[in-house]
């Protein structure tokens, strides 16, 4: 059995003691931010963000960690005099992770939704069927999809920070070659669109590494049990297995690989959306805290955990407490922590615009995010809207890191290495290289 114990390098980024998330949404939300509940009770004073993403479905975990990203951010801006002097408001819009309700949903979103300042989300299962929507509106999102369809994006509202599927793929592979020298894969991704992008990329790529693709098996995220899947993964014998598959699937699937192994777990590298709460809840619930603990790694973001920005990100999730269920899981979210820099952005777009209008502002996000010749680096809002009232250039760099943009409105990512620590604390392995993600991306052509 593999172990991916700390090294004397490796640190824990949290001591959070682990507490059991039940299967219901790890966000509050009370039913008056439902959408379709008592309509929009935005005021003149107040422009809103629409977190439109999965809440329910197989895909619920995503959701809340996007809106705690929304929270904090809001917290921050809105005790520094908010965006134009508007308050900001986090909504909830529930998409369930499937493309027949997010369109109506979506459609919903700016029916009943006066003063809409951007949109955050989707994910990659409903992006394809909202994003045009979005767009027409003429409406900043920022989306968590990682579709390459998106890599060349004709929607010019559209912005990413998170880097496509195809590249966390390759990244995956990288880590399973170059850190952990394994020889035989197997792959068992979930049946949605999301999670369907990784599997043809990493197959291509172990097979011109030298590497041996054992099995692939797509899990049925509405099912029951995983044991003909479980048994062709097992009877494969590989090395490590690569997985995402939200829901409960992962939980009874890695269950049954560990039984049909003779009670011993195979090792798993998984995807960003495996760190995270409910996910940590449900397959260390399934197969034991300490084997998830030593068989489990995650190819994620490359964030910053320290630091000025950090440690303002963090105050500002703890101060928002009341809203973030299980708020300490959400310190170290990569997602949570790029959806506050979206936020963010988004608004110091507006202050040097001076309009909370989308059409006005947008161009603004590029060059705060990009910087420009002379632009003083800042790490929060208000330092960012002091510069800007005295007519300086700035170049905001938040607790995810630089961001750069391209024509596409794509900002590439580095990509690190976490395990689960005591508790379901995250733990950082280390980064998984540039070189070594380019060499596994070379190898799938």
């Amino acid at each position: 059995m593999y172990n991916f114990r700390l090294n004397n390098r490796s640190r824990i980024r949290t001591a959070t003691v682990g507490i059991a998330i039940a299967s219901s949404l790890a966000m509050v939300v009370s039913s008056t931010d439902i959408a379709g509940a008592s309509g929009n009770t935005s005021s003149g004073g107040t422009v809103v963000i629409p977190d439109l993403s999965p809440f329910s479905g197989a895909d619920a975990s995503l959701g809340p960690g996007f809106l705690a990203g929304c929270y904090s951010a809001t917290w921050v801006i809105n005790n520094n005099g908010g965006v134009n002097g508007k308050k900001i408001q986090c909504k909830v819009f529930d998409t369930r992770g499937d493309p027949a309700d997010a369109v109506p949903a979506t459609r919903q979103m700016f029916a009943s939704t006066p003063n809409i300042f951007m949109v955050i989300g989707p994910t990659s299962d409903e992006a394809s069927a909202v994003v045009p929507i979005i767009n027409y509106q003429k409406t900043v999102v920022f989306s968590g999809t990682g579709q390459s369809e998106f890599d060349q994006s004709p929607f010019p509202y559209f912005f990413r920070l998170t880097p496509p599927d195809i590249a966390t793929a390759y990244a995956m592979i990288a880590a399973a070659h170059f850190r952990y020298h394994f020889k035989r894969v197997a792959l068992a991704f979930g049946n949605d669109i999301g999670s369907q992008t990784f599997v043809n990329p990493s197959i291509q790529a172990t097979k011109n590494l030298g590497m041996k693709m054992t099995a692939n098996v797509a899990l049925d995220l509405t099912a029951t049990s995983f044991r003909s899947e479980a048994a062709t993964v097992v009877n494969s014998k590989p090395d490590v297995i690569l997985t995402e598959a939200l829901g409960p699937a992962d939980a009874i699937f890695l269950s049954e690989v560990k039984q049909l192994n003779g009670g011993k777990m195979i090792p798993v590298l998984g995807t960003s959306p495996t760190i995270d709460p409910t996910w940590y809840s449900a397959v260390a619930a399934a197969v034991g805290a300490k084997t998830l603990q030593d068989n489990f790694s995650a190819v994620t973001l490359g964030s910053d955990f320290s630091g000025p920005a950090y440690k303002q990100f963090a105050a500002a999730i703890i101060a928002e407490k009341a809203n973030i269920s299980n708020y300490t899981k959400y310190l170290t979210h990569p997602q949570t922590l790029h959806f506050y820099d979206a936020v963010t952005l988004a608004a110091l777009a507006a202050v040097e615009a001076k309009s909370n209008v989308s059409a006005v502002y947008k161009p603004y996000i590029v060059k705060i995010a990009n910087g420009v010749p002379g632009a003083t680096v800042v790490t929060s809002f208000a330092e960012g809207v002091k510069l800007l009232k005295e007519g300086k250039a700035i170049r905001y760099i938040g607790p995810g890191g630089p961001t750069k943009f391209n024509k596409y409105n794509n900002s590439a990512v580095n990509f690190q290495l976490d395990k689960y620590g005591p508790g379901g604390s995250t733990v950082l392995l280390g980064s998984v290289p540039a070189v070594q993600v380019n060499a596994a991306a070379k190898a799938a052509k």
